[in-house]
């Protein structure tokens, strides 16, 4: 067990959904001090400014949600970036936290790590088995590299980092960006235009047929401080809620969330991607934890945060 009361905890990237996320979590394990800085006053991507940060500070626990994020689009148009990036806020952040003799890492990876056509629901051991989905190869093959680069540590110097993999996530701070967003912030925001244009209809891409997992963003914090402090392994533990349903179930969920009653119609024309994504939750749950945010409460939490940043979010996209 490790303790979180009275510990230095540094949540790298704190303004994004999970990091913030985390910070609200953490706020309950009084008196822990939570450490947060900027983008504008640290570039996780400069190594030497990482590493003086961390010397400086001195934390003794570290969550690492920080990353370059998107939606396929994102990925597939900016791979570089994707890659570049990712890699060196993994690398940077990593071995800076041994230098600076942190007691405890946990960093956080991404489902898409796992073999486009692995067996469902994907188990941990799926990781390097098959060939990653190529839209999105960039962004796992640097998430890949933080695990590895985890369990290089732990190997090497026996430092206590330990990696998670959440699910499909959304809540409070999500990326409602017209093409950078992923599913549920897209469906919100488009479900939400039709209704208040009054339009007849909304529409999804291909057959709404697809299998997706997902999990609030409160969720996914509430199980990276269990794992935090009750796990210390060299393997990635995967964080989801073990169940899933179809693209156009999910997108009837979010037009009664949002109170748009028109037809959902679908574009045939456009792909419809990997038929089914579901992680199994097995370890997880052998080791306590378990969801407590039913997708519905959830979706209506993610829209009434939509609608209070609705002015914000309009004008950065």
């Amino acid at each position: 067990m490790y303790e979180l009361n009275g510990k230095r905890i540094w949540v790298a990237g704190h303004r994004g959904m999970v990091g913030s996320a985390l910070v609200r979590r953490l706020e309950r394990e009084q008196p822990a001090q939570i450490l947060t800085v900027t983008r504008r006053e640290l570039d996780l991507i400069d190594q030497s400014a990482t590493a003086q940060w961390l010397m400086n500070n001195r934390p003794d626990a570290v969550f690492v949600p920080a990353a370059k994020v998107g939606g396929i689009y994102a990925n597939d148009t900016y791979p570089a970036e994707f890659l570049y990036q990712n890699l060196m806020i993994a690398a940077n952040i990593i071995h800076a936290s041994h230098a600076a003799g942190v007691e405890k890492l946990l960093f956080l990876g991404s489902s898409c790590i796992y073999p486009k056509f692995a067996d469902q629901p994907i188990v941990e051991d799926a990781l390097l088995t098959g060939a990653l989905e190529p839209t999105n190869e960039w962004y796992a093959i640097a998430k890949i590299a933080g695990i590895k680069l985890c369990q290089a540590y732990r190997k090497q110097y026996g430092v206590d980092f330990i990696s998670a993999m959440p699910t499909n996530l959304y809540g409070p701070g999500d990326n409602y960006h017209l093409q950078n967003s992923h599913v549920i912030p897209a469906l919100i925001r488009k479900a939400h235009q039709a209704k208040i244009d009054g339009a007849r209809s909304m529409e999804i891409w291909g057959t709404g047929s697809p299998r997706r997992e997902f999990l609030h963003a409160d969720d996914c914090a509430d199980a990276l401080v269990h794992l935090m402090k009750v796990y210390s392994g060299a393997e990635h533990i995967n964080v989801g809620s073990g169940e899933d349903l179809p693209i156009e179930d999910l997108a009837r969920l979010v037009m009664g969330v949002v109170g748009f009653d028109g037809e959902l119609t679908k574009d045939l024309s456009k792909p419809d991607g990997t038929p089914r994504k579901l992680m199994s939750a097995d370890r997880l749950r052998e080791l306590g934890w378990s969801p407590s945010i039913e997708l519905r409460d959830g979706l209506a939490d993610a829209y009434n945060w939509f609608l209070q940043h609705e002015e914000q979010i309009r004008a950065s996209s």
